[in-house]
């Protein structure tokens, strides 16, 4: 079988965990490749193989991310391109994506005999038209598309289906999320959490100027466009899973719309999501 590693060595301890992970999955037989930046970190006795993760996703069995949910998300895009289950082992803080923490790692075995099993995740596309339709641009997200501002300042925006309006919000910003992304920045801005295996795109304000709007949940198959009354060129941004890929200008419009690809993610524990709820959301409050 083949694996491709993506860990993240700015997190505590996942320099240490990679090298056991590593040496876990060569002893059961596996062949590993990553990114030849990360091999040159590592001991020739590795026997990690330098490739692309974008360009061997196609041709492993599985992609495994050591880290933090960004580490996980940023793997997601390599294993939803090449339609491959992810596995995500925690060394950041929360790691609320993750199946299995870095004191599991005898769960590995698992993946040579097959005794987990693996869950359907949404994705989003997020199209961005320029005014003159010139050029379009195509994110896809796990989590969620955030149009916000820069500065502090309220924006008017537009929501519509089929060229009917659905609503009008003057907010901060907005956030289109799958429901793995309702456990994220829309939980931080007051959003329900949504069951992962639902099919559905959820739109919550960013301090919207309103005592009553509220987060909205629409059908996984509907297309929704939005267009903001922008005042100043770049005062918006488009944020995707956590990293900014560009402005918004006067006259731009963007189309939302669920994703013909999915993310497979690994579940060795079983189970998963209502546990990392209960340990990583609510115990606080017990």
């Amino acid at each position: 079988m083949k694996a491709v590693i993506c860990p993240n060595f700015s997190k505590n301890n996942a320099f240490e965990v990679t090298a056991k992970v590593c040496s876990i999955l060569v002893n059961m037989g596996f062949e590993l490749f990553g990114d030849e930046e990360i091999i040159d970190r590592f001991p020739p006795k590795s026997r990690v193989i330098p490739a692309s993760p974008k360009e061997i996703s196609g041709e492993c069995d599985f992609i495994i991310a050591i880290g933090g949910d960004g580490t996980i998300l940023e793997a997601s895009a390599y294993a939803a391109l090449g339609n491959k289950p992810l596995l995500g082992i925690n060394t950041g803080r929360l790691g609320f994506m993750a199946s299995m923490e870095q004191t599991e790692l005898y769960n590995l075995s698992k993946l040579m005999s097959g005794d987990y099993r693996t869950e359907n995740r949404m994705l989003l596309e997020c199209v961005h038209r320029t005014e003159n339709d010139s050029e379009a641009h195509i994110y896809t997200a796990l989590n969620d598309v955030v149009i916000g501002c820069k500065y502090s300042g309220l924006t008017d925006f537009s929501i519509t289906a089929k060229d009917r309006e659905i609503t009008s919000v003057r907010a901060d910003g907005l956030i289109f999320s799958t429901p793995t992304g309702s456990t994220a920045y829309a939980l931080s801005a007051g959003g329900p959490i949504i069951e992962p295996s639902l099919e559905c795109i959820q739109m919550t304000p960013i301090c919207p100027h309103s005592l009553f709007a509220r987060t909205m949940i629409f059908d996984g198959g509907r297309r929704l466009t939005l267009s903001a009354q922008v005042k100043t060129k770049g005062s918006l941004y488009i944020c995707i899973d956590g990293q900014i890929t560009g402005g918004i200008d006067p006259g731009d419009a963007l189309e939302i719309y669920r994703s013909e690809k999915t993310l497979k993610l690994i579940d060795i524990a079983g189970d998963s999501f209502y546990s990392a709820v209960n340990r990583k959301l609510m115990n606080s409050l017990k």
